[in-house]
């Protein structure tokens, strides 16, 4: 057994956590259009539930708007409806040629709100480092038992340590960015 066997799978783990906490702090609403709030929201197009992104054009033309150019006249009493029962909060505006969502400016207490929620993700992404972490040691320690030399251990666990500080400080720099965006009059 190599102490790479460890290191990489404890590494994958790692990074694919920050990868997740990257895509939910993206979903978190900050004040600002960003067409990713309506990647949940779902629309019936011919018996299918879809993202509303593949039966229409969602564009930001600013910093506090969001238009929605259906492909299919169709579609609009769907998209309307959908995002109105969706959890997005806002209500569209429908002038026949395009649905346009105007991001309200967040209250104060709502980006507390929002910086809490973020933490709270970035807690669980380094709760998934630390558990890499772990298992990756225990599985060195098991190792050893099987022949692998106390020296070579102890590096790798250093190894260990290392690339979980590093993905420890990609996690607190990537909130560090999302509370500076919501807290951002």
């Amino acid at each position: 057994m190599e102490p790479s066997d460890y290191l990489n799978p404890a590494e994958e783990k790692m990074e694919m956590a920050v990868a997740y906490l990257d895509e939910s702090l993206a979903h978190i609403r900050a004040g600002k259009a960003n067409p990713k709030i309506l990647d949940a929201v779902r629309v019936s197009y011919y018996g299918s539930n879809v993202p509303v992104s593949q039966v229409a054009n969602v564009a930001v033309p600013d910093a506090r708007t969001i238009t929605i150019t259906p492909w299919e006249k169709a579609m609009f009493k769907e998209i309307e409806k959908a995002i109105i029962n969706s959890e997005i909060g806002i209500m569209p505006e429908n002038n026949g040629e395009v649905i346009r969502l105007s991001i309200p400016p967040l209250t104060e207490e709502r980006r507390r709100a929002l910086v809490k929620q973020s933490k709270g993700e970035a807690e669980n992404a380094k709760v998934s480092v630390r558990n890499a972490r772990r298992d990756a040691i225990e599985g060195l320690k098991k190792a050893v038992k099987q022949g692998m030399s106390e020296d070579v251990e102890k590096d790798a666990e250093n190894d260990v340590q290392k690339l979980h500080d590093k993905y420890l400080k990609k996690i607190d720099d990537l909130f560090a960015a999302k509370e500076k965006e919501i807290l951002t009059v």
